[in-house]
């Protein structure tokens, strides 16, 4: 049994953010920390996950999950050590994945927390390319874009950890083209030099819409959309007949005040017979088996790549964040809490 600290240092939401979270909108505090109740695990976090979605928890709506509560430690993804268990099949030692991140301990369920081999894959894997954000790209385009070999597709937030997952999973699947946006031209170089994508381009450079259409001559079949807005517009004007949009986020509307301007083409969506349709990875659980048995597989044999942005240190858990929604990340933003 490892010694049980008294207090740990958690994040809390103690504002709502008014457009653009600010690092005021949170604090850090301490909080104590007891031994884990029947069917529960004690767990000393080891990463945490910062994710788009996090914004809209920010906000006092109504939506497909909770909004944080002011003044309690926020959520989110994170795998860590147990240290204390009173539960059955979690034994102190083991790395388990789990959702109470944004602090250094966690008490969880041992019904939700999900053990991970940091011999198979290295821990911080399991909250990306192997994680929620993985499943996400995996079940976004083959389930419900229903991708099929020959597609061009186009992916906005291309060099995040869901976009170039989604990229290279169409390559691997016999896309005929698949074209990638980012924000800078580093990112651009990523794409194509690292993740293999046909072609890509920095939308800070232009009009996307232009862009695209030198990318895409021929016109694409399917769009994942990560971004929202001009980009949406763009798509819409470059997909074929009977082509498909998966809806993932669109983080260019998250710290907006003001409704969007676009996109101001969907009427082209009925001579197109397009299919546009929201994702949300909960939904897809049923494929967590057959994503881990083939994305495992093409990781063990270098076939899909990933990459990191690592912030260490809890205390610098919201600059993280800022900075992802600020698109500062090339891969999952990840904070690594000090071994």
């Amino acid at each position: 049994m490892s010694v049980i600290p008294t207090t740990g240092r958690e994040w809390h939401l103690v504002a709502r953010p008014q457009g653009w979270p600010k690092p005021e909108d949170f604090a850090l505090r301490e909080a104590p920390i007891s031994e884990p109740g029947p069917g529960q695990a004690l767990v000393r976090n080891l990463y945490m996950s910062v994710d788009p979605y996090m914004r809209g928890r920010m906000n006092d709506v109504k939506s497909y999950t909770p909004p944080f509560q002011l003044d309690q430690p926020m959520e989110g993804g994170a795998v860590g050590k147990v240290i204390a268990s009173d539960a059955e099949g979690l034994s102190v030692g083991d790395h388990v994945l789990h959702f109470g991140g944004w602090r250094e301990y966690a008490t969880v369920s041992a019904k939700s927390a999900v053990k991970v081999d940091p011999e198979a894959a290295p821990l911080s894997a399991y909250l990306g390319v192997l994680g929620m954000t993985g499943l996400t790209a995996y079940a976004g385009l083959l389930e419900v874009a229903s991708f099929k070999e020959g597609d061009a597709v186009f992916v906005s937030g291309a060099a995040g950890a869901v976009g170039s997952e989604v990229g290279q999973i169409a390559k691997l699947k016999g896309a005929s083209r698949v074209i990638g946006s980012a924000g800078s031209d580093e990112k651009v170089r990523v794409l194509l030099d690292e993740y293999g994508f046909d072609a890509a381009f920095n939308y800070k450079k232009g009009p996307v819409a232009e862009q695209l259409k030198e990318a895409a001559p021929d016109g694409i079949d399917v769009y994942f959309d990560n971004v929202g807005g001009e980009h949406l517009e763009a798509a819409i004007g470059r997909l074929k007949v009977h082509g498909r949009i998966t809806v993932c986020g669109m983080i260019s509307q998250y710290n907006v005040t003001e409704p969007p301007a676009a996109p101001r083409n969907l009427a082209m969506v009925i001579g197109k017979r397009l299919r546009m349709q929201g994702m949300l990875v909960g939904d897809h659980q049923a494929l967590q088996g057959q994503f881990f048995e083939e994305v495992g597989g093409w990781i063990r044999e270098g076939k899909l790549h990933y990459r990191e942005t690592v912030i260490k240190g809890v205390e610098n858990g919201v600059d993280a964040f800022l900075g992802m929604l600020r698109g500062e990340n090339t891969g999952k933003m990840i904070v690594a809490f000090e071994d």
